[in-house]
């Protein structure tokens, strides 16, 4: 989960609801007068478009059109026991609201869990991209352990109130009142079937790195110093497998886009600007 620091729009980025052909999506948008290329930002387990908040400019001042979004069922995005929470389903997702932008190719960036979309995304419509790029991500599952038990949370889920959920994965950490109110609004926000499905995914994964570097999209890998998700060492060889190195984040930990923006982009818009 992301914890943005602050939930002011910056100027000249917009909230909007984008009508796709997979159907409506809350986003934040910035788009410039004469665009370079777009990027595509994809939210994480548990996050939503405002995790991005503080990139949005940035890019926007290097030339790019920017979109982020809440994955289906997440947040202010709509969701149905019904849809399809797979990771097929949300790849097709990010290629449609990818097409809203009015430009044939995009860069898509998948945070986390996002970065897992992202891949599957690569996979199924490598056409659609000019790269891909993956922050504080891994190959696959991230997987069941006592500090993160996602199992639990799959079993609590439909159970347990949402919010008593969060309650618990919050309890002891001290944060700013309109953090702390945004946070438990956003995840009893999400549906029940997207957050249970998301957080499976998150368990059980396939590794598809190999496949993904087949499709010849150039890659970029990176993490913030102290991220504490998928290992440091899990991250690094996926790097390698994907036929680079990774890009490490000063002082930031699984969220350098909140966390660290500016060191984020010094380390990153090299790898824009070069495809």
């Amino acid at each position: 989960m992301s914890v943005p620091r602050t939930l002011t729009l910056p100027p000249d980025v917009q909230a909007v609801t984008l009508q796709t052909t997979r159907g409506p999506f809350a986003a934040h948008v910035a788009r410039t007068t004469a665009p370079v290329g777009h990027v595509l930002l994809i939210p994480g387990w548990t996050g939503s478009k405002e995790d991005f908040t503080p990139l949005l400019p940035l890019l926007a001042a290097a030339g790019y059109d920017v979109t982020t979004y809440d994955q289906r069922g997440q947040y202010e995005t709509p969701g149905t026991p019904r849809d399809d929470y797979t990771l097929p389903g949300f790849a097709a997702d990010a290629l449609a609201v990818a097409a809203t932008s009015g430009h044939e190719r995009s860069h898509v960036l998948g945070h986390s869990f996002g970065g897992l979309v992202a891949q599957r995304a690569a996979l199924d419509s490598t056409p659609a991209w000019r790269s891909l790029s993956l922050l504080c991500s891994g190959p696959g599952a991230l997987g069941d352990s006592p500090t993160r038990p996602l199992r639990r949370v799959v079993d609590a889920i439909g159970k347990v109130p949402l919010l008593q959920i969060h309650q618990l994965r919050e309890q002891g950490i001290k944060r700013p009142a309109q953090i702390t109110r945004f946070l438990a609004h956003r995840f009893v926000a999400n549906a029940p079937a997207s957050l249970k499905a998301m957080t499976q995914l998150l368990i059980d994964a396939p590794d598809v790195v190999d496949a993904v570097r087949a499709t010849g999209v150039p890659t970029w890998v990176g993490r913030g110093t102290d991220d504490d998700a998928w290992p440091h060492d899990v991250q690094e060889m996926m790097a390698k497998r994907l036929g680079t190195e990774i890009a490490v984040v000063p002082d930031s930990a699984h969220s350098p886009a909140v966390e660290n923006p500016e060191a984020l982009m010094q380390a990153w818009l090299p790898f824009l600007e070069a495809h």
